[in-house]
């Protein structure tokens, strides 16, 4: 009977956090590396080694340092050789970038995005956009997957988006469509946009250090990415977080899901326009175009923004509340209402919210913007490299 992991099974956990350590933080010293991993310096030089062998990092010396003797050499991800591929499925466009180890986006692309109700429109463009894309890739240098941030619901095990009401998609098995179109060398997987915005920013964005957090999305809905302990939080089969259907207002108005009152209804771009009596699409359009006639002044535009904004922090209270976070980011649409209406869901959180619950929260904004989910989507690429390097 075994009784406990195996020195090639320890080697390649080891490998896998070094590899994942440089990955996050990026150049890292021989002897930063030993402090943070807590292993002895010839282990680190051997794993490095390893690594060094497999192409996925390099080795020098610093480039400048204020310290007599020998520098310790320096360990650097091999962004430009090693890479993945990240999709964005949004509510008017499609996004493609190639993203290299360590994070860095070394070029993107950008269409329209079809309003048809398949995803096979769709995923023809991506795949194009990645064509383009291998032009200007480096020879020799690797693909070691595809990760997809989609506006919707989608099934964690095979990338089939069950429900997307901001493209009309239903059961569209946008996985399997592009792994067929990029084909068998490029691992595929597709995730929700909030969940892959909040492990873009818990990664690399404002949520740093922060292991409790909550990423509200705001497109033509709203949905929430969560991190509790560090980890995701995504439900049995991948559909948690659709916080835009927790119903507030039961006498409120319907909502596209069946139910009535949901909390999308009260602060999405529709509920905005209706407030303020006026017309509009989808998207962000219809928050901006509330949202910037109040900064300038209008009345009913204001008187819109500030009922939206109080229903916007009667949903944080409560998932606050629920979720007792360290941090809760405002991403897409959600962040132009936040930063319009932050008095009212600061005041609404204040007399709702728990005090032991509300007392250490910081409300922010995404640091990394727009391309949250596009990075996000990126990192899920790479997880399947970071946990077995040797398996790649």
């Amino acid at each position: 009977m075994r009784t406990g992991p195996s020195q090639d099974e320890i080697r390649r956990q080891n490998l896998g956090a070094l590899l994942r350590y440089v990955h996050v933080h990026g150049a890292t010293s021989r002897a930063e590396l030993t402090t943070a991993l807590g292993l002895n310096r010839s282990t680190i030089g051997a794993l490095t080694a390893d690594l060094a062998g497999a192409g996925l990092v390099s080795e020098g010396a610093p480039k400048e340092t204020g310290r007599a003797g020998r520098p310790s050499l320096v360990v650097r991800p091999e962004s430009e050789r090693v890479f993945a591929y990240a999709f964005s499925v949004e509510v008017d466009r499609l996004r493609a970038a190639r993203v290299g180890l360590g994070g860095e986006l070394l070029d993107r692309r950008e269409l329209p995005r079809p309003h048809g109700p398949a995803a096979a429109e769709a995923a023809p463009l991506l795949t194009a956009m990645v064509k383009e894309m291998e032009q200007g890739t480096p020879s020799g240098a690797v693909c070691v997957g595809a990760g997809v941030a989609v506006v919707g619901m989608v099934r964690r095990d095979d990338g089939l988006v069950r429900s997307s009401p901001t493209t009309g998609w239903v059961d569209e098995p946008l996985g399997e469509l592009l792994r067929a179109g990029l084909g068998t060398g490029h691992p595929v997987v597709v995730g929700n946009v909030a969940d892959l915005a909040v492990l873009a920013e818990h990664v690399r964005g404002v949520a740093v250090g922060c292991d409790n957090v909550i990423y509200l999305h705001g497109d033509a809905g709203v949905g929430a990415g969560i991190i509790a302990g560090g980890r995701r939080v995504t439900g049995h089969a991948g559909y948690g977080g659709e916080v835009g259907h927790m119903v507030v207002n039961p006498g409120g108005q319907p909502c596209g899901c069946g139910s009535r009152g949901c909390w999308e209804t009260e602060i999405g771009g529709r509920a905005l326009l209706r407030a303020a009596g006026r017309d509009g699409g989808e998207g962000q359009d219809p928050i901006l175009a509330v949202v910037d006639p109040a900064a300038r002044g209008d009345a009913s535009a204001q008187a819109a923004v500030r009922q939206a904004g109080d229903w916007l922090g009667f949903g944080v209270a409560n998932l606050v509340n629920i979720l007792n976070p360290e941090m809760v980011v405002f991403g897409g649409t959600m962040r132009d209402l936040y930063l319009a209406a932050a008095a009212q869901v600061r005041s609404r959180l204040n007399s709702m919210a728990l005090a032991a619950c509300r007392e250490h929260v910081r409300l922010r904004t995404p640091k990394l913007g727009d391309d949250a989910p596009l990075i996000g989507a990126a990192e899920l690429a790479f997880e399947r490299l970071l946990a077995d390097p040797l398996d790649v």
